[in-house]
């Protein structure tokens, strides 16, 4: 396809691989996915922002990919160009006032220690999120009664015309699972995060308690997508799911956690199909049981 050979030139300029044809069941947590056309793992703003523009301008079809934990990839693959903000695009930089400015590649956990290191306090509920700090702040993930929403100073993102523009934490919109950039062709560049000072070995002890009740709790030894399904109103989805009688159910080698019910777990070569399938499963069940209506957490790309 002649828009690959042009994407790649441009690649090539930044001494950057594009690969052609590349499994997205490598590049997910969950290990499912069929083949992209062409995949890109980013190492520069600059970069990124010449092939988003190419491929806007030339009506090709993309999507930007952090870590891959909180997606569903298609059996049938990706119908257009991966671009992957991730490990070669993850610098971190300590600041004054207890400020730490992250690459929107950089993984959450890895912002969290250095945090750590510093002694710098806030972003200790976050530590075990499994994704990038971009990916994070889109969807302004959270944990143990903390989010992305209470740290967050400000970040860098490139506009729908291709400017670089900066916004403040307080103008995102950042609620339940959703920010300003949800659902926009607006990509995060960089995130700044605003700590506050703390003594290194209570923010320590405070860690390692999130990340052991992680463990103690999560299935995280099988691949899945994280949390399966947004928490409704008034209730939990892991406590409708479980008083539902559904944890060890299953569609192929999709299952319900038997550790956790929030988690649709991958116990060997579940399919995409599999997958969604054991999702609607859950979601009527759910509904005639108990009346409420559960909806997907992960985003299914196809």
């Amino acid at each position: 396809m002649e828009y690959i050979d042009q994407l790649e030139t441009i690649c090539e300029k930044y001494d950057c691989p594009l690969l052609r044809n590349e499994p997205l069941r490598k590049h997910t947590t969950f290990r499912i996915g069929g083949e992209c056309r062409a995949f890109v793992d980013i190492n520069s703003s600059s970069l990124l922002r010449e092939l988003v523009g190419y491929c806007k301008e030339n009506g090709v079809r993309y999507l930007i990919l952090g870590n891959g934990s909180n997606v569903i990839v298609s059996d049938e693959g990706y119908d257009g160009v991966v671009f992957v903000v991730g490990k070669n695009f993850s610098g971190i930089e300590i600041m004054n006032d207890y400020q730490i400015r992250c690459d929107a590649g950089a993984m959450l956990m890895t912002a969290a220690k250095a945090a750590l290191e510093e002694s710098y306090s806030g972003m200790e509920c976050l530590a075990g999120i499994p994704g990038t700090v971009g990916g994070a702040l889109y969807m302004n993930a959270g944990a143990y009664g903390g989010e992305m929403a209470d740290v967050v100073l400000s970040a860098e993102y490139i506009d729908d015309d291709g400017s670089v523009k900066t916004v403040a934490g307080k103008d995102m919109e950042l609620s339940y699972r959703h920010s300003m950039f949800s659902g926009t062709d607006k990509i995060i560049i960089s995130v700044t995060f605003q700590l506050r000072a703390g003594r290194y070995d209570a923010i320590k002890t405070e860690m390692e308690g999130y990340l052991s009740q992680r463990r103690a709790k999560q299935p995280l030894e099988l691949p899945s997508a994280g949390s399966t399904f947004k928490r409704p109103e008034g209730s939990y989805a892991s406590f409708l799911i479980d008083q539902c009688g559904l944890k060890g159910a299953s569609v192929g080698d999709a299952q319900v956690s038997t550790k956790h019910a929030g988690f649709i777990v991958n116990t060997g070569k579940a399919t995409c199909k599999d997958v969604l399938e054991l999702c609607e499963f859950v979601i009527e069940t759910v509904k005639e049981k108990t009346g409420y209506k559960l909806e997907l957490e992960p985003v299914v790309l196809r």
